[in-house]
């Protein structure tokens, strides 16, 4: 393997992987695709219908729906969204019809692109299990929810960091119990906790992981 053709990168909310997925993209000129966005744009598309995110039905009719060139991505990034995109996750029905966009997408990147990098709950495990690249990015919840705390309070919103490590608590329960594709390291996963490291220690581990692959 000279480069990398498709890397998967897996972990909770908070841990870094959007960074680092972003970095990767750029260092080996790859599509890039933010599953969560996927599940944001389902939950988001329930809500906007003023149905109930966990409501199957509503949730199922949403993904079938979905196009992505339509959504607006910044109305993705909230913590409404947020709850939405968990609940409709953990359904059998709407990881099936999202499950082929995400194949599609590894195995024909867009824009040309020689190969392409997802991250994600479910990657390693079940969407890419044939990954070159496979990471579980990880952190402590204090840590994830003080990052998430800052983040949002850098936008301007008003928060308070118990209700963020409360909310964070709740989605990691339901992205690891879930009984569909539960989110947990791929066997061969290159695992990274990122609770004591910046972006760039982050990124410097990953890249030395992936050199020794490519020797």
């Amino acid at each position: 393997m000279n480069t990398p053709k498709v890397i998967a990168i897996d972990g909770p909310a908070g841990a870094g992987k959007g960074t680092l997925a972003k970095r990767l993209a750029a260092e080996f000129d790859l599509a890039m695709l933010d599953t969560g966005l996927i599940y944001r744009a389902t939950g988001y598309a329930v809500l906007q219908a003023g149905g109930d995110p966990a409501d199957p039905e509503a949730a199922l009719a949403a993904a079938k729906a979905l196009d992505m060139t339509k959504i607006d991505e910044a109305a993705l990034r909230n913590e409404q969204v947020a709850d939405a995109a968990s609940k409709v996750a953990v359904m059998p029905d709407v990881r099936s019809e999202l499950l082929a966009f995400q194949r599609r997408f590894a195995m024909s990147p867009p824009e040309g692109r020689s190969g392409a990098i997802l991250d994600g709950r479910d990657i390693g495990t079940v969407v890419c299990p044939d990954a070159d690249i496979k990471l579980f990015i990880n952190a402590s919840v204090e840590v994830r929810a003080e990052r998430r705390f800052k983040e949002l309070q850098a936008k301007g919103d008003t928060v308070i960091y118990a209700r963020v490590l409360e909310d964070l608590k709740a989605r990691d329960e339901r992205d690891q119990g879930r009984a569909t594709a539960p989110m947990k390291p791929a066997s061969d996963a290159f695992e990274l906790d990122t609770s004591d490291l910046d972006a760039d220690g982050v990124y410097a581990a990953v890249m030395t992981f992936i050199n020794s692959k490519r020797a």
